[in-house]
């Protein structure tokens, strides 16, 4: 956000659907996700990463956001956790596609958009694209 932005450049969203490949009799849900990236946030401008999680077919969607304030300049990394009791398992005796819908965004806030440029990137210094799910497993009746 900032000079020369766009009015669409504030989020950017990218939504994945997984083919997941598990044994017969079982069946998993997430129970983390670890994101990363980089972000430059002039002070009083925010930042967000968000990520819902649901299953093809299912009106249900688990979705977390965390939230950041400039001034920062650094990597960033996020853990999504879904609590034992509250996880998610794809139906039983079906292949769905796991959609997992990311975005970032950046607001200007009080910052002075004119003068500073704010963003932020789902990635890292090192130039790789890290995201590392941990699922859940148990067993169908």
């Amino acid at each position: 956000m900032g000079v020369g932005s766009k009015p669409t450049d504030f989020r950017k969203n990218c939504q994945l659907g997984l083919n997941v490949h598990f044994p017969q009799g079982y069946t998993y849900a997430i129970a983390r996700a670890d994101y990363r990236g980089f972000a430059h946030l002039e002070r009083g401008a925010t930042g967000l990463e968000r990520a819902g999680y649901y299953f093809q077919g299912s009106s249900h969607t688990t979705a977390m956001s965390h939230r950041f304030t400039g001034p920062v300049t650094d990597n960033w990394q996020t853990s999504d956790v879904t609590d034992v009791d509250a996880l998610v398992f794809a139906p039983c005796g079906v292949q769905r596609i796991l959609n997992v819908n990311t975005e970032l965004r950046v607001g200007a806030g009080t910052s002075d958009p004119s003068t500073t440029n704010s963003f932020m990137a789902m990635d890292s210094t090192d130039g790789s694209v890290s995201t590392l799910y941990h699922f859940a497993w148990k067993e169908c009746p």
